[in-house]
């Protein structure tokens, strides 16, 4: 009957020991320390967890909260970010650099400001169009082609024909 209790009461991992352990290496007990080590199971799949417990992936959100990080800076200016350079701007003026900075620090502005109105063509060619070529722009990007798939051959007769009656006049 003992010998069956003992069995059952087989120990898993050196925790389930405590301090006794340490106290049996430190005191000199070798006797008990063999004892202890023999008492541990030496069955590996006892001791090493099967299914380690991954962390759960977190978002850039919880990270960013976690190690207190800012919000990353924006790499395109928006409306908001010309009225913040220009109150940048202005610090510099009246305190000088070291208060421009502060403010950057404080108020991080974006680090691009692409031209505005421009069609998404660069600034330089933009500015080389002339005025009629601006104009055109501007009246492109409100139309739609006014094109009907379903009847886009009888469209194309219906001007042919009008071309050739101005044509002929």
């Amino acid at each position: 009957m003992e010998i069956h209790a003992l069995d059952k009461a087989q120990l898993i991992s050196d925790i389930q020991l405590g301090g006794n352990l340490n106290h049996a290496v430190c005191q000199g007990r070798r006797s008990d320390f063999a004892l202890m080590l023999a008492l541990l199971s030496g069955d590996a799949t006892e001791t090493t967890p099967l299914n380690p417990p991954y962390p759960e992936k977190m978002t850039e959100a919880q990270l960013r909260k976690t190690f207190d990080l800012p919000e990353p800076i924006r790499l395109v200016a928006e409306e908001r970010d010309y009225e913040l350079c220009g109150s940048q701007a202005e610090a510099f003026h009246k305190a000088g650099l070291a208060s421009a900075k502060l403010n950057d620090c404080v108020n991080p502005s974006a680090l691009h400001f692409p031209a505005i109105g421009t069609h998404n063509l660069g600034e330089d060619v933009y500015h080389n169009l002339s005025g009629h070529q601006r104009r055109q722009l501007d009246s492109e990007n409100g139309k739609t082609a006014a094109l009907d798939s379903a009847n886009l051959y009888s469209q194309l007769v219906t001007a042919k024909r009008f071309n050739e009656m101005h044509i002929r006049a």
